[in-house]
């Protein structure tokens, strides 16, 4: 699948303390990453203040996924051994286009299910475009960030960002 095991890989050698983080993120925004597809958004979770794109390398991960937070008790309205719905997503258009129309700081988890191979993305220069990086200096004021009247889950579908129909971001 679209480099997504070259960036596993990649993710391993930096878990190992090996590697250029440059390059890893080269990885990722080349491959072709998983992400579940729930209520019609990309599932997304809350940690840190931060809303987290939760992206995978491949089925098996995302089967890993599906699999804990079943026995963790999530997903309660999902039947044992439902197949998830997934969206295939370069992770250049992850970091480029879908983390900026979240509205709120972004970023992307890889294989979060995977304790010796997740890897974070964070929204900070470098990863993200630098007007949405949480990191990123001012010249001067800005407006503040407009969010929605509700808050979003804080885990689940990003209602604000998932696949239209066309393939485009909503």
């Amino acid at each position: 699948m679209g480099g997504a095991t070259v960036l596993a890989e990649r993710i391993a050698e930096r878990r190992a303390g090996l590697g250029d983080p440059r390059d890893l993120v080269g990885e990722l925004r080349r491959a072709l990453v998983l992400v579940p597809v729930d209520s019609g958004g990309l599932w997304t979770a809350e940690f840190g203040g931060v809303r987290w794109i939760c992206a995978f390398t491949d089925e098996a991960a995302l089967a890993r996924f599906a699999r804990a937070r079943g026995a963790a008790g999530g997903d309660a309205g999902r039947e044992a051994g439902d197949a998830w719905e997934f969206a295939e997503l370069r992770g250049a258009r992850l970091l480029d286009e879908i983390v900026p129309a979240l509205g709120v700081p972004a970023g992307v988890a890889v294989d979060i299910a995977d304790p010796e191979g997740a890897m974070a993305f964070p929204p900070v220069r470098g990863i993200v475009p630098d007007d949405v990086a949480i990191d990123a200096r001012s010249d001067g004021p800005t407006a503040p960030p407009t969010f929605p009247s509700a808050s979003p889950p804080t885990d689940g579908p990003a209602a604000a960002a998932g696949p239209a129909a066309d393939g485009g971001v909503r």
